[in-house]
C-alpha cells in the first residue's frame, strides 16, 4: 500500500509525533535528528533503565523516580505520563520554551496520553499520527526488537490496540512503511524539505 501524499499546511512552531507501541517513532526521530539537524527534537525525560545502546542527554534523560516526582510537582514538564502501567515519560518544559524562543521547528516524540496534554496546553501545535502498514507489521517489528519479555510484549500489544483507535484524534496520518520516507514526509509537515538551511 502506498500512503497519500501529505498536504503542506503552515508550519505550526511545534509539531508532535505519537503512535502505536514499536511504530517506529524513535527511529523516525532519530531520522530527523540526523538529516534535519535545523529541527530542534525533544529529549523526554524517563524513569526506565536505558536500552542497550542508549545515551543519557541524547536517546532521554534518565531520572529517579524522586526526580521525576520533582520535576512535576514544581511544573518542569510539558507533558507527562505512566506509559504501560509502568515507567514515567515526560517533556521537559523549559527546553522547548528555549528552542521555540531561538525560532527553530520543534518536534516532540510523545505517547498518546502526552499527546492529548500537549493538545490543552498548546493547541496550536501540528498532531502527527505515525501508523504501521498494518497490525502484523507491528508485532512483527515490536517481537523483533527483543527488548522485552513475553509478558511485557503482551502488555504493549494491548495498550498499541488502544493507541491505533485513537488515530482520528490527530491532524494528519504518516504511515511508517519506509524509514526515510516517512522521515522526509514528517520533516515536510513540519516545513523543512531536503537541503534547506
Amino acid at each position: 500500500m502506498t500512503p497519500a501524499p501529505t498536504q503542506r499546511r503552515a508550519p505550526s512552531p511545534v509539531t508532535v509525533l505519537a503512535g502505536p507501541t514499536a511504530v517506529g517513532k524513535g527511529t523516525v526521530s532519530a531520522a530527523i535528528r540526523r538529516r534535519y539537524p535545523q529541527i530542534w527534537l525533544s529529549v523526554s525525560a524517563t524513569t526506565r533503565a536505558p536500552r542497550p545502546g542508549e545515551i543519557d542527554g541524547v536517546h532521554y534523560h534518565f531520572v529517579s523516580d524522586e526526580e521525576f516526582t520533582r520535576m512535576v510537582e514544581t511544573d518542569m514538564m510539558l507533558e507527562w505520563a505512566v506509559v504501560h502501567g509502568r515507567h514515567r515519560y515526560g517533556t521537559p518544559r523549559a527546553e522547548v520554551e528555549r528552542a521555540r524562543r531561538e525560532g527553530r521547528p520543534v518536534l516532540l516524540e510523545i505517547d498518546l496520553a502526552g499527546a492529548r496534554q500537549v493538545r490543552r496546553t498548546l493547541p496550536e501545535a501540528c498532531f502527527v499520527f505515525l501508523a504501521p502498514p498494518d497490525w502484523d507489521t507491528l508485532v512483527q517489528r515490536l517481537v523483533g526488537r527483543g527488548t522485552e519479555d513475553a509478558e511485557e510484549r503482551e502488555r504493549r500489544l494491548a495498550t498499541a490496540r488502544l493507541e491505533l483507535a485513537a488515530e482520528s484524534e490527530f491532524d494528519l496520518t504518516i504511515v511508517n512503511d519506509e524509514v526515510d520516507r516517512a522521515t522526509d514526509e514528517l520533516a515536510h509537515v513540519i516545513g523543512v524539505d531536503r537541503g534547506a538551511a
